[in-house]
């Protein structure tokens, strides 16, 4: 069935979210939420999971006073519950011009845009809250976070008419984003780092030391991970006015290691800070892409819980 560029709905792809929804998106550190949900929280409330003790003071609940232990110390101890909240996402997506390129069924925008409507898309079936921003030079649009389901129309239709048209920013948006994120969240950037790695690791230490956490989707064209152009070529620059014509087999080799060791340096970097970084193609079936994602998400949060559960050997 032939895509409907003027649809905004043509990033949520039925048959991915039909293949991601028996999933869980869960935040791997604890953030802040605001209703109840299934997410911990920082904040104690009178959930059924009980984490502590204190003392009693003037105007505390008398019904979560623990009665057991006041008949063995003759003193008030309140109950202290891990409450339950519900995360607050905020997708970043690049729309810069560089994200046009694309000789495949999706470029790398349509890529990017479909990965993270599929995203919260599930993450809004949880009945959690998510939030867009989309970027190139400057901030293009903003969605707060919501989270009703209707909410998935303004994601999209944000991503819709982000079209692709300058150049990427990263550093100046994630800066922007530290400044004005205040609750811990999940963050999650849809990007293909066209960026110097120093600016764009130090912009993403920035988010880390507020505790949020942190996802990278490296989102790369077939073209760009692989280089197979043969014969005398034009390379046009999509986000300077530089041309070069030349033949590519010559230059094969080096670009191929030089795009080996800044991937090598931006995983182990992103490994450093503590920041869910995941490589994609967009030759990739986004559907296996996700699900893969999803279920090393939810790995991460069983070992904790496991090793909790197993006690000190």
């Amino acid at each position: 069935m032939p895509v409907n560029e003027d649809d905004p709905r043509r990033f949520l792809h039925p048959e991915t979210i039909a293949k991601i929804t028996r999933l869980e998106l869960r935040a791997r550190h604890v953030v802040e939420g605001f209703i109840s949900g299934m997410h911990r929280s920082p904040v104690y409330g009178h959930s059924i999971e009980f984490v502590q003790h204190r003392e009693y003071t003037a105007g505390d609940d008398i019904r979560h006073l623990d009665w057991k232990v006041w008949s063995k110390t003759d003193r008030y101890y309140i109950k202290q519950y891990e409450a339950e909240t519900n995360l607050r996402c905020h997708l970043i997506v690049d729309v810069s011009e560089s994200m046009h390129y694309g000789r495949g069924a999706l470029n790398k925008y349509a890529y990017g845009c479909t990965a993270g409507a599929c995203l919260a898309y599930l993450l809004l079936r949880q009945q959690d809250a998510v939030g867009c921003i989309t970027f190139d030079s400057d901030v293009r649009q903003i969605v707060p976070a919501r989270s009703q389901m209707t909410h998935i129309d303004a994601i999209v239709n944000a991503m819709h008419v982000s079209k692709p048209r300058e150049k990427t920013d990263i550093q100046k948006i994630l800066r922007r984003a530290t400044e004005t994120l205040h609750s811990r969240s999940m963050i999650v950037l849809i990007s293909d780092l066209l960026i110097d790695r120093e600016p764009l690791m130090r912009s993403l230490e920035m988010l880390t030391q507020r505790r949020h956490d942190i996802l990278v989707f490296h989102v790369l064209d077939e073209d760009e991970m692989t280089f197979p152009f043969a014969g005398t070529t034009r390379f046009e620059g999509m986000e300077d006015p530089l041309q070069l014509l030349c033949d590519p087999r010559a230059l094969r080799e080096g670009y191929l290691e030089a795009l080996d060791e800044y991937l090598t340096e931006v995983r182990r970097g992103c490994t450093r800070i503590g920041i869910d970084y995941h490589l994609v193609r967009t030759g990739d079936y986004l559907d296996a892409v996700l699900t893969k994602f999803l279920h090393h998400r939810m790995d991460d949060r069983a070992a904790p819980a496991a090793a909790r559960a197993r006690g000190p050997q």
